[in-house]
Parts: structure tokens; sequence; C-alpha cells
């Protein structure tokens, strides 16, 4: 549904039979505006196409368009490796509960050492035979880990949304309040971390802290990503209570040493610091994160090294020297195999290139 226009929302909601001025009340939005972006006057936005999800989620669902939205991202042109993955995985019998929590704790590990192109077209793959066997609660909450990490390897941010929201359905159903509380929290601080869709990213995170108040790696990463977004918009005081917060969370919850983007152990809690440490002009934390992050990360995540650079850029950018601070997060990520690039890092690059103008 990311890539709807009015009209497509327009037949959704007809279909679902709701009329404009229930959507509005639902969706929080006035019956003008919602009029207004259904004839074409104004354009469809990301936050409204959420919202239509949202309100209409149930009833798309029972139709099956669930299914054709997950098709239609991957892709038409890996339809053909796609079908024969599915038919080979099949015929091999996969598709055990523990076949499938096996599978996803390895995308866990996947997303950190291998390149964002690659693990796509691995998880593309899975995704097509998972949505076979979502047929327990269990499932559908594997599925909705798989589905965020897979929209963490999309390039843009629209794609990246549609597939937490496609995510969320599927923990809502779940009925797991800690992959619940996962799955969104992990999406907004992926995009706060990238300063992409700001307002659905804090949408998320107060989404994620609203479900549970129980320290959890869901909940940490909820006010990382809320922090990012204060941050963002210049709210440095209220910025800093929220990470104060995490690092509460985390003196609580924080995982052992272990490469997975389903943990979050000193390394990556320092690296995740780092930047919105840096963003909001916190120099002294934000070198001490920087050093914590270069001593305690694992020598084999070189991205990540990457990412502290590019934090160091961001910093002599914001310090005023942004032709300094540019070309040395260039030189960083030029140094790093084009294979094992990122959207992070490429919207970290531009956030750098733009400071100061």
């Amino acid at each position: 549904m990311a890539d709807m226009d009015g009209a497509s929302l327009r037949r959704a909601r007809e279909e679902a039979g709701l009329s404009l001025a229930g959507m509005a009340r639902r969706a929080g939005y006035s019956r003008s505006h919602l009029g207004n972006v259904e004839t074409g006057a104004k354009r469809v936005t990301t936050d409204v196409v959420l919202a239509y999800e949202r309100v209409l989620g149930d009833v798309l669902d029972r139709r099956g368009v669930l299914t054709g939205l997950a098709a239609g991202l991957i892709g038409p042109g890996a339809a053909s490796e796609l079908i024969r993955h599915g038919f080979t995985s099949a015929l091999d019998g996969r598709g055990s509960p523990d076949d499938w929590e096996r599978q996803v704790a390895g995308y866990g590990h996947d997303y950190m050492v291998l390149g964002a192109s690659e693990l796509q077209a691995k998880l593309a793959g899975d995704l097509v035979v998972l949505q076979q066997h979502v047929e327990s609660p269990h499932l559908w909450g594997l599925a909705a880990r798989a589905m965020t990490v897979y929209g963490k390897t999309t390039k843009e941010p629209a794609e990246a949304i549609s597939w937490y929201a496609l995510a969320g359905k599927a923990a809502d159903r779940s009925g797991d309040e800690s992959v619940q509380v996962w799955t969104r929290g992990r999406a907004a601080l992926a995009l706060a971390y990238e300063g992409a869709a700001l307002n659905v990213a804090s949408q998320l995170a107060e989404h994620a802290l609203q479900l549970s108040d129980k320290p959890s790696l869901g909940r940490l990463n909820a006010l990382l990503g809320q922090a990012h977004v204060q941050g963002l918009r210049g709210q440095r005081k209220e910025a800093q209570s929220s990470l104060d917060t995490a690092r509460r969370v985390f003196d609580q919850c924080g995982s052992e040493e272990q490469i997975s983007d389903f943990a979050i152990p000193e390394w990556r809690m320092a690296t995740i610091s780092s930047l919105l440490l840096s963003r909001v002009g916190a120099e002294a934390q934000a070198v001490k994160a920087q050093e914590t992050a270069d001593t305690t990360r694992p020598a084999t995540l070189p991205r990540f090294a990457t990412h502290i650079e590019l934090h160091r850029g961001l910093m002599l950018a914001r310090t005023g020297d942004r032709t300094g601070g540019a070309t040395y997060a260039r030189a960083a990520l030029a140094k790093l195999p084009a294979e094992k690039h990122s959207q992070s890092l490429r919207l970290m690059l531009t956030e750098i290139e733009r400071t100061g103008s």
C-alpha cells in the first residue's frame, strides 16, 4: 500500500464499508484532508497510508492484500527464483517451528555481517515460503521479526515503512507482547537512526512504549528511537533524558556479547549513542561512546566501524568544518567494500553533507 494513490485508498475504504467521516475519526485526520487525498488534490503521504492500513488492516488481511503487498515489494524480477525456491522448500518439507526459529535467528546474525542486497535476496525467498506456514501465533511472531529485518535491507524509507507496518500486523497476530514491542521499537530506531520519516518513527516508538513498560530489548530500541527523533528535532534536553532512560533499561536487559540484530550488547549501545550525541553536539560524550564502540566491537564487523567514522565526520561538520567532515566521511565509506554498504550509511553521509547548509 506504500505506493497507493488517493483513488486506491478510497477503494480500500469503500470495500471495507467505511465512510469517509468514519475513516477520519478512526485515523485521526480531518474529513476534508482525507477527502482531498482521496481525490488527488493533496499528495498521499506515508503517514496517511499507515493510518489507512491501521484502520483497515483486518479487512484487508482477510482478502489477501498483505500477501500481494509482500510479493510486490520483493519485485517482479525475482519472481521466477522465488517460485522455484518456494516449491523446492515445500517439497523438502521445511517448515517446522524449530526450523523457522533457527532460520530467523540466523537472519539476525546475517544482518550484521552481510551486505543489504545479499541478505535481501536470501530473506525474500524464505518470506515467500514462511507466509505459507503462518498458522500459529509463534510463527506469526517469527514472521514479524523476519519482515522487520527485511525492511531494513530496502533502499527507500517508504518501502521500509511498508514492511514495518506489515511486521507490526504480524506481531499483533502473534499475540506476543514482547514481539509487538520489539517489532515497533526496532522499526522506530531504524528510521530515526537514518533520520528518515521522523513522524512515523515517533509514532512507532510511542506505540511500543505504550504497549508495555517492562524492561526489554524492544523497549530499549523504542527509547533509543525516540531519543534520535528528539535530537533531530532540536530537542536536546528531551533527547538526553530519553537516552538516560534507555541506559537504565540497557543496564537491566542489555545483551551478552553476541552478533545479531536481535541483540544490543555494549558495543552496539555505544554506536547508537555515538550518533545521537554527535547529532546534538555533546562532543565529549560522543567521543567516549566512540571509544567504547571501537574497543568492544567484534573485529568481524567493518560496517559498524564505518558507522563510527561517519559519526566523527558528522561531528566535524557540526563544529563548522562542513567540507572537512564530508571529506572525512566519504573517505571512510570508500574504504568499506561496496557490497557492505547499507541504507543507513548512505543516509548518514547525506546528513553530513547537508549539515550547516
